[in-house]
């Protein structure tokens, strides 16, 4: 018979190219996936990968089993969720949630601090949405955080996985209470904000592309003095009331009596998303986390 654990390899290696990758992502030995590899070899008397450069690809073969694994997992999980919803209900054991830094902060970790489930043991790893998708599809991960970044297209969902909004970020500008702009009583627009010095998130990330687009019809560049991606570091920097930073709300610590949050007229949001494998759909402690994070669907 197949063994379960040879499947679960074969289905990384299909997604991630090599063996070393597929070994990091399951927790093993490159050695330890391979002889998983060549046992199911065995089992089915056919070859299931071919190299390909520093990589390996499916054979016919080992693709027709890939398909079909999924079903396999997506059946056993069914069975373990549907004991646990059986028993005596109280969500147990270990979740393992992976989740954008600023989720975790803002969302999550109440949740870790939540007395309300005392047998439910959360661990919590930061990873960008496209990988944490990737992590609850194959298995490594149960539940994941994501976000649309505000507007542009999510990361594809596979059909396996199910998704549910959670919450709506929005970014503010943060500034000095001596600075000119804490005495306006209106939302900033892009008039209030144009001649002011920034300290913002570096290019490549989503809070870097939400300041853009606040100046994306001003006439000249904004004045960016510093790049950082700590928020903390930011607000150190703000509090010298030389700079103003714009700042997510999942991500800002309280500001003390220094600094102020200002809103925007036409405020970045992004949108956060929960998503799980459909075959896990009946796991308490998947249910508890996702009444712990927020509003269920019809928000």
């Amino acid at each position: 018979m197949i063994e379960v654990g040879a499947l679960r390899a074969l289905r990384s290696v299909a997604a991630l190219g090599t063996l070393a990758r597929a070994a990091e992502e399951l927790g093993f030995t490159a050695s330890a996936v391979s002889q998983q590899i060549k046992r199911l070899e065995r089992q089915v008397g056919v070859p299931v990968l071919a190299p390909a450069g520093r990589g390996v690809v499916l054979t016919p073969a080992g693709q027709a089993i890939a398909d079909m694994a999924l079903e396999v997992f997506q059946a056993l999980e069914r069975c373990a969720e549907a004991a646990k919803s059986v028993s005596a209900g109280a969500p147990r054991g270990t979740l393992r949630v992976v989740a954008f830094s600023t989720a975790i902060r803002g969302l999550l970790a109440p949740v870790v601090a939540s007395p309300a489930y005392p047998e439910l043991r959360v661990e919590v790893t930061e990873q960008d949405p496209a990988e944490a998708l990737r992590s609850v599809g194959a298995g490594t991960a149960d539940l994941a955080l994501v976000h649309d970044a505000d507007g542009l297209p999510p990361s594809p969902r596979p059909p396996s996985l199910a998704q549910r909004w959670v919450h709506t970020d929005v970014g503010d500008v943060v500034v000095s209470r001596t600075h000119p702009l804490a005495r306006l009583d209106t939302p900033l627009d892009e008039a209030a904000l144009a001649g002011h010095a920034w300290v913002t998130s570096p290019p490549g990330t989503v809070c870097h592309q939400w300041f853009r687009r606040l100046f994306a019809h001003a006439p000249a560049e904004p004045d960016v003095r510093h790049l950082v991606d700590d928020f903390a570091t930011q607000l150190s920097l703000v509090a010298s009331g030389q700079v103003v930073a714009l700042v997510p709300r999942l991500a800002r610590p309280p500001l003390g009596e220094d600094l102020i949050a200002r809103p925007l007229r036409r405020p970045p949001k992004r949108e956060v998303h929960a998503a799980w494998r459909r075959s896990a759909e009946a796991s308490p402690a998947i249910r508890a986390v996702l009444a712990e994070l927020g509003p269920a669907p019809g928000h």
